[in-house]
């Protein structure tokens, strides 16, 4: 299955049969322009996330077309739009960042060339991202008088503040190997083997149990924001809740008795 979101395809939307799991991938696809994130682009990717929120979808994920990931946000557009008109703009970012972290399954990000500005901060929201050897990433804002707020409201949280802080107020680029090194993703592959990792990653989060992996995404985020004996508390009431659900007692079975769970 195939559809395309956007009044210009801005997002092409295929779902992908991998190890008997529906797969959503969401593809940005203005390459002439380096998949710079649009209004009308950033409206589709929200479209396509609700597509994707159908129960048979086990994972998403999101790259580039053409020969990088996303350049960011489009600078004509917002140069040539009223305080109003750019508003919205970032509100439909913000909009995205709640769709990527409320969506019931996990987000991977696919991360090929650049990944720059609100092109990192995408991956950065992820729940998982890989990226082959010539992924590079960047808040190169402070260099145009524009900082990367939003992207660093986000990738701070990630990363840690004293390189946020050197990414956010330099603007260098930082290649797949440093990104992987400080937690902005989670592994570099060569570049040949980019969508096989993405794959087998996925192919792998889909054999699970749907509930298990939709109540593990909300019980991580939500204890992150926890002290640590409030999330342990919170935890006992999740796995007890988890406990009682057929997929636990089914998997705990086969293991006491040494066989495959069914």
């Amino acid at each position: 299955m195939e559809v395309e979101f956007g009044r210009n395809s801005e997002v092409i939307y295929t779902e992908v049969n991998v190890d008997g799991g529906k797969v959503a991938y969401l593809t940005l696809n203005r390459p002439e322009k380096k998949n710079a994130l649009s209004l009308e682009m950033l409206n589709a990717l929200c479209d396509a996330m609700d597509e994707a929120s159908k129960p048979e979808i086990r994972a998403v994920v999101l790259k580039g077309a053409g020969n990088c990931f996303s350049a960011g946000h489009d600078l004509r557009e917002i140069a040539e739009g009223d305080e109003t008109f750019v508003r919205t703009i970032f509100e439909s970012c913000y909009r995205l960042m709640r769709k990527i972290r409320q969506i019931p399954k996990p987000v991977v990000a696919q991360v090929h060339g650049y990944a720059v500005a609100a092109g990192c901060q995408i991956v950065a929201a992820c729940d998982m991202a890989f990226a082959s050897e010539d992924a590079k990433f960047s808040l190169p804002g402070v260099k145009i008088g524009l900082f990367c707020a939003t992207p660093l409201a986000i990738i701070s949280r990630v990363i840690g503040r004293k390189k946020a802080f050197e990414m956010a107020f330099t603007g260098e680029i930082i290649d797949a190997f440093e990104a992987e090194k400080i937690g902005l993703i989670n592994r570099v592959v060569k570049n040949h083997e980019l969508d096989s990792e993405v794959r087998d990653v996925v192919g792998k989060l889909s054999k699970f149990s749907r509930s298990v992996i939709e109540k593990g995404k909300e019980f991580f985020y939500k204890q992150y924001c926890m002290n640590e004996f409030d999330a342990i508390l919170y935890g006992i009431d999740v796995i007890v809740d988890m406990c009682g659900e057929q997929a636990a007692r089914e998997g705990i079975s086969s293991f006491l008795e040494k066989r495959k769970s069914k």
